[in-house]
């Protein structure tokens, strides 16, 4: 079975910083492009950042430009996602998918995801 498993949220203070994980099982991530998602409260899913299977951060949202970076593991399998300086507004469930079968960041299925919350 082909899934992605995301790991390392975490309640943390504003500021602070946390590294999710996103790991494959059942298939080879460097092959995708992978999308981390995340929804805040009462919000709809959003797209954060894009990572090619070529390794290189395609895309990232407004919001967490010059604070997020995305990285790959092949070792691990794993793709990550690196957060800095957190905001309140960075509180959410962050969800990992990898785009094929025509779907791209929210159009993909998604997993169970990993809880951030920021805050004092």
């Amino acid at each position: 079975e082909e899934r992605l498993v995301e790991s390392g949220g975490a309640l943390v203070q504003p500021g602070g910083s946390l590294k999710l994980s996103c790991k494959a099982e059942g298939f080879r991530i460097f092959l995708y492009w992978i999308d981390w998602l995340r929804q805040a409260p009462g919000k709809e899913v959003e797209l954060v950042s894009t990572l090619s299977s070529g390794e290189v951060v395609k895309y990232l949202a407004d919001s967490v430009k010059g604070r997020i970076t995305m990285s790959r593991d092949v070792s691990e399998n794993t793709v990550f996602l690196q957060m800095a300086n957190l905001e309140p507004n960075d509180t959410g469930v962050y969800y990992c998918v990898k785009r094929e079968k025509g779907c791209r960041g929210t159009t993909c299925p998604r997993g169970q995801g990993t809880q951030v919350v920021v805050s004092t």
